[in-house]
């Protein structure tokens, strides 16, 4: 498999057809979303989706989200559907909130996992909505990058990753938010987050007027629940400030260079360090996390320090993906 990647403008019209006629044709687009870049296949084309399970060598039993154009298509892809639904929808929909449901029969196992659940929801992203209206259907889209490794939030982390592999790219630019969405898990009693994403927990109590679970940590088949994920191909540490300078001041002369990223005050004057300031904001800093990854994944350093961020439930999301991008996989080397 060795394609030259079409980049398609997402601001014109006949580049928005083409994406259709790709999708249209069982091939994969790696399309555009507030979070970060989806590899995108008709859910309803069993082949065009195995192809994102090959071309993302991702375990065929991770289940897939269905991205929907509006919510009158939900029951399209979901049955039982609970009337919170509805609240749920109108406060975070178009947004970055997947909700877990019961599965409509007619949807094959392929996007669940085989699991009796699966994963929907309506994304902001202008572009994307109009390529969802025009082919009337919903799209399978996990995150456009080999399975494990750092998310896309820009067309060029799209082209890096899956070069040669894939049809198309909608380019919209860098994504708006930068993390995944939140995945929350509506086929319990108890209403638990499955994945920490820019809709906190303390935003879905306010609307819903009642606590939700959270767990840190699950057993539960959702996207992105691995020990290992979004991971640099460069060894990445958490640590906090004092253990980063304590580290600088351990290199020794001629040792590989190593790339930090920060959002305390740093000063460094080394030309085998890299720094990356990140805003103490958490939005802001959420936007470029993954941008920076992939920036000081590039340098050929020996390894990758992040200063630990804050842990409370505004920053829930940014800790998970460093958690799993700094761990270590104890089945196989990386």
């Amino acid at each position: 498999m060795n394609k030259k990647i079409k980049i398609l403008d997402a601001v014109k019209e006949k580049d928005i057809l083409q994406a259709v006629k790709i999708i249209q044709e069982g091939n994969l687009v790696a399309v555009p979303t507030e979070t970060v870049y989806g590899l995108a296949a008709d859910a309803r084309n069993v082949d065009a989706v195995k192809k994102i399970f090959t071309v993302k060598n991702r375990p065929s039993n991770h289940p897939l989200i269905v991205h929907i154009s509006s919510l009158d298509k939900l029951s399209q892809w979901a049955t039982d559907i609970p009337p919170i639904v509805e609240v749920l929808a109108k406060n975070f929909w178009p947004g970055p909130l997947t909700l877990l449901l019961k599965k409509n029969d007619k949807v094959d196992d392929i996007i669940t996992g085989g699991l009796s659940t699966i994963a929907v929801r309506i994304p902001n992203n202008k572009p994307l909505l109009q390529v969802l209206n025009l082919l009337d259907t919903g799209l399978a889209a996990p995150s456009a990058n080999p399975h494990k490794r750092i998310s896309p939030t820009t067309p060029e982390h799209v082209i890096a990753g899956l070069s040669g592999k894939i049809d198309a790219v909608l380019d919209d630019g860098p994504c708006n938010i930068g993390l995944e969405s939140t995945i929350l898990d509506l086929t319990h009693h108890n209403i638990r987050i499955l994945r920490h994403g820019p809709i906190t927990k303390k935003m879905i109590e306010t609307v819903i007027g009642f606590a939700i679970e959270s767990p840190l940590i699950h057993e539960e088949s959702v996207s992105g629940n691995m020990k290992t994920h979004y991971q640099p191909y460069t060894k990445t540490s958490l640590m906090s400030l004092s253990e980063i300078e304590t580290q600088i001041s351990l290199l020794g002369n001629g040792e590989k260079k190593i790339g930090i990223i920060h959002y305390s005050d740093l000063k460094i004057a080394c030309e085998d360090i890299k720094t990356i300031q990140l805003s103490n904001n958490k939005e802001q800093y959420s936007k470029f996390l993954y941008h920076a990854l992939h920036e000081l994944d590039k340098i050929n350093a020996s390894q990758i320090l992040v200063e630990t961020p804050p842990h409370n439930d505004s920053w829930s999301d940014v800790f998970d993906r460093l958690l799993k991008a700094c761990a270590v996989d104890d089945s196989s080397s990386r």
